[in-house]
């Protein structure tokens, strides 16, 4: 997989060849950001960090959410499944949006629905309630996440690309690391209303922040397609091989990493009989793993190109996954058999995600927020069942919240 985004498929069917004009507009913008290059990673940082505060904060309260509104496990249980549908298929709204009416605009409609959103989730009554707010908060949140990807797209080209996205995914790693914890502290002090009200601190704080981050795709470059039509488009990208195969490489490797957040919980507590606190540090560990790989991969995709760091990420995943269903089959190596490839397996997320990103991205430039679209559709689609809400609430009981990740 070369990134072809200097080919044919690189621009959308009627859209005139790159022009002076969209030549020097793209290195404006691009000048511009590396004039407030921190303040804009900062920024994209915290956009991309939507999918992952907008859930984990909130976490620990599931319990006493569920006393409060008069509910069961299961009902409540939904406000997850039902964010992670409405963040999926919002996702292929915003992209075609974003590249026909720009970045930021999309953006900060995206953040007032996430406000709205979330002070309905605050003054919910009942489950049912929370859960329909919960998909407004969803669609808003996925706004910022699909096109803070197509704004890197928009700056980078290549391994470049690749490094930033890198960077941002090590920034990213921060949050389901620190977000339940933060959103116990909340509930140790107020209750579980409380967390959804600090959300909507979050998204006006990140739309007055807005206003720093400057309009990455300038008019000359918007395909100025109907919605209908750009919305068609996914069929086109679908057909293109390049793109199944990024798409497809981050799909089923996003599907096996929800598989290790629902599994690992009852493999270490419940069958290796593990402490809820040490847990913790495990599921800890492997996010310092994708930390650390991320870091790896952007000091090293220069040097050897990110299609082929992406391999060699999801040639390490496979031997992993191997050795682990080894140790499962034969209880290989007792706990420690279990915890070493399935390090190796999650920090192999630093080499396969962002490349794999980048170079769907790379495919079709002029489609950055479409494909940004698909591309996270493809990663939260499949794992919007009861698999993740299941081993979300098993983390969220007391004494078992401190690792739950997105």
């Amino acid at each position: 997989m070369s990134d072809p985004s200097s080919s044919p498929a690189g621009t959308y069917s009627g859209a005139a060849p790159a022009s002076t004009t969209n030549a020097r507009a793209s290195a404006d913008v691009r000048d511009a950001a590396g004039e407030h290059g921190p303040r804009i990673l900062a920024i994209l940082s915290l956009l991309m960090a939507f999918a992952s505060i907008s859930t984990d904060l909130y976490l620990p309260a599931l319990p006493a959410m569920a006393l409060a509104l008069h509910a069961d496990a299961g009902a409540v249980e939904l406000t997850i499944s039902g964010y992670l549908i409405g963040f999926s298929l919002g996702q292929l709204w915003w992209g075609p949006v974003g590249d026909r009416d720009g970045r930021r605009l999309p953006i900060a409609i995206g953040l007032v629905l996430f406000v709205i959103g979330s002070a309905g989730c605050a003054m919910s009554t009942s489950a049912a309630m929370l859960v329909g707010w919960r998909i407004v908060q969803a669609v808003g949140a996925c706004a910022s996440v699909v096109l803070a990807r197509a704004m890197v797209r928009d700056l980078y080209t290549g391994h470049r690309a690749a490094r930033m996205m890198s960077t941002l995914m090590t920034v990213m790693a921060i949050a389901p690391l620190l977000g339940p914890s933060v959103g116990g502290l909340i509930l140790h002090v107020a209750s579980w209303r409380a967390i959804f009200w600090v959300l909507v601190g979050v998204g006006i704080a990140t739309l007055a922040a807005l206003r720093a981050l400057p309009e990455t795709l300038p008019a000359a470059r918007r395909n100025p397609q109907p919605l209908g039509r750009a919305l068609a488009t996914y069929a086109e990208l679908l057909r293109h091989r390049g793109v199944l195969g990024y798409a497809g490489v981050g799909g089923f490797f996003y599907g096996a990493i929800y598989a290790y957040i629902a599994g690992t919980p009852f493999a270490y507590i419940t069958y290796h009989h593990v402490s809820p606190q040490f847990y913790g540090v495990l599921f800890a560990a492997g996010i310092v793993g994708i930390m650390v790989t991320n870091q790896l991969n952007a000091r090293m995709v220069r040097r050897f190109g990110s299609d082929r760091l992406m391999r060699a990420g999801a040639f390490g995943a496979a031997i992993a996954g191997v050795l682990l269903a080894i140790a499962a089959w034969t209880d290989w190596g007792g706990l420690l058999g279990l915890v070493v490839p399935l390090f190796g397996f999650v920090s192999a997320t630093g080499f396969i995600v962002a490349n794999a990103i980048a170079g769907a991205l790379g495919a079709f430039p002029a489609r950055a927020g479409a494909m940004s679209a698909l591309i996270g559709a493809s990663q939260y689609g499949p794992v919007s069942s009861d698999q993740p809400s299941s081993a979300s609430s098993l983390m969220a009981r007391p004494g078992r919240w401190a690792p739950s990740s997105r």
